[in-house]
């Protein structure tokens, strides 16, 4: 039960106090979701140019956010700026010491965060042959996001048919520092809400969706996008309204030990 949270940009010049107010509401949803991931917290930013920073440590949020290195992530944020991740973890495989092990994960070009487990992801790694940086079975979707990466964009069709293969629990967010002005956020059979700000040009995400109502001072202005489970998103920095929405597929299993209906270990 591990928590996201963070903000999408949209290109737009916002003054300081506008960029502070999205930092605080940043924060703010990040310490809401602790108690969904009490082992390790962590925060990533991507530039439109590729530049990112990624800061994460196996303390609780409100540890992390007094950090010295935290507050230098925050305070990079600006008008370049795509794409602000947030993550809470609750540990299950591969420990939170190791800061591999925590979120946001770094795979190749791609960084991302995930909610939810991959079963199978030791024998997709060898299928795959792909390298492995952590334990975490969440390394597995980026290393795969990766695989079909350019710097032409995401192979969303490669990228899918990949996921197809997966066992287990997801909802994810990630982007490329190849192609940072596309953000992409998988909403599985893990809970995701997103809103979105016409006037500050952001999409808010969070694993629950009262992360974001108590944090919002006014919620006017603000729309819930109503995004049913198992679809693809894809945000684009240039025009955050012109998002691209497709199905993908996995193989949903709740429990370790529960194959879904005509699936053989």
């Amino acid at each position: 039960m591990c928590g996201q949270v963070g903000v999408i940009f949209g290109k737009k010049r916002r003054r300081i106090a506008e960029r502070d107010y999205l930092n605080e509401v940043f924060v703010r949803m990040l310490l809401c979701s602790e108690r969904r991931g009490p082992h390790a917290s962590g925060v990533a930013l991507l530039q439109a140019d590729g530049d990112f920073r990624l800061f994460k440590r196996p303390v609780r949020a409100h540890r992390l956010v007094r950090d010295a290195a935290f507050c230098e992530v925050l305070n990079e944020v600006n008008i370049h700026t795509t794409v602000l991740m947030g993550h809470t973890r609750w540990r299950t495989r591969g420990s939170e010491a190791n800061s591999r092990n925590n979120h946001p994960i770094r795979a190749g070009n791609i960084i991302g965060t995930h909610n939810g487990t991959i079963y199978n992801a030791d024998q997709l790694f060898r299928r795959f042959q792909l390298p492995r940086y952590a334990e975490v079975d969440s390394e597995l979707i980026f290393r795969l996001a990766d695989c079909f990466d350019s710097e032409r964009g995401l192979n969303d069709a490669g990228f899918r048919k990949a996921l197809r293969l997966c066992r287990g629990q997801m909802s994810a967010v990630l982007a490329s520092r190849l192609n940072p002005g596309t953000i992409t956020v998988l909403k599985g059979n893990k809970p995701l809400t997103l809103r979105y700000s016409r006037k500050h040009r952001v999409v808010l995400y969070a694993s629950e969706a009262g992360f974001i109502d108590s944090v919002l001072d006014d919620p006017r202005g603000w729309r819930d996008l109503k995004i049913p489970p198992f679809t693809m998103l894809s945000f684009n920095h240039e025009n955050l309204q012109a998002w691209k929405q497709q199905l993908f597929e996995f193989i949903c299993q709740e429990r370790k030990g529960t194959l879904p209906h005509g699936v053989i270990a």
